[in-house]
């Protein structure tokens, strides 16, 4: 190998462990006792490791883990399949209106959550969905429109016009185009699509401690900070909270990153 690639290859595996240190300081630190857990040996590998505080986080967390799964699925579904079809509309049709609407659309991703609170806790009341886990979904679907109709779009926007044109000859409808030439070639937009909601969605702090009132109700996020106890912080416990919490994102990156690039590349090229 050359000099050049060799210095490549060091630098790369020197930012990835850079990177990964906040990782081991969690799993060290879930491994320790109450006792050595403190920051003077927070390097140091513990005397005798144990899984106990792996097993209690879990034991703490284990019903606010599957809340954060009955919420993460049905809204990076739901929010990645509106998307498309506004992507599909707004890529390949033109009608009266539409050059301003797309930017509508967008305009709801430079909204801050925060200016939102309020009117939003209101309008759940009203209709019956505050303090749910439905409420929540219906929160981050909205929310998730305007990011998946900009990449549906953008990645669309690279699929020949000619295919929807020999549709129409062929006599198919407006949704009939979608159903059966468009939505087959969508894969690589719905992994980039999916692995986006499903890492944002299931990260979400603010909306899930303003929506969910309940602690029965609360996803992983809001439990993990409630770990934490009001007089004494026991940091293994917490530690290994964290990583347990961060694990599915962790995976999906994983096993799904590949296809998240490749798919960020398919539409890269029109826009």
């Amino acid at each position: 190998m050359k000099a050049g690639r060799v210095l490549i290859y060091l630098i790369l595996i020197g930012l990835t462990v850079f990177y990964l240190l906040p990782v081991y300081v969690l799993f060290l630190t879930g491994l320790k006792s109450f006792a050595e857990a403190d920051l003077t040996r927070m390097w140091n590998w513990p005397t005798q490791p144990s899984l106990a505080a792996f097993a209690k986080a879990w034991e703490k967390l284990s019903p606010n883990f599957m809340n954060s799964v009955y919420l993460v699925i049905p809204a990076t579904l739901i929010s990645s399949l509106i998307g498309s079809v506004n992507g599909y509309i707004l890529s390949k049709w033109r009608f009266r209106g539409s050059e301003i609407l797309f930017p509508a659309i967008l305009f709801g991703m430079f909204i801050p959550y925060q200016s939102v609170l309020i009117p939003l806790v209101r309008f759940l009341q009203s209709i019956g969905l505050y303090g749910s886990i439905p409420g929540l979904i219906l929160v981050h679907v909205v929310y998730g429109i305007p990011i998946t109709s900009l990449i549906f779009r953008n990645y669309y926007a690279s699929i020949p016009g000619e295919l929807v044109e020999a549709a129409k000859i062929d006599g198919a409808s407006l949704f009939g185009i979608y159903r059966w030439v468009m939505l087959p070639l969508s894969q690589p937009g719905f992994a980039v699509v999916a692995i986006w909601q499903f890492t944002q969605i299931w990260n979400d702090f603010l909306f899930a401690v303003t929506v969910t009132n309940k602690p029965a109700q609360q996803p992983i996020t809001v439990a993990l900070q409630n770990l934490a106890g009001s007089q004494i912080v026991e940091w293994n416990v917490q530690m290994a909270g964290a990583l347990l919490a961060a694990l599915p994102t962790l995976l999906v990156y994983v096993f799904l990153g590949r296809f998240f690039l490749r798919g960020l590349l398919a539409g890269a090229l029109k826009g």
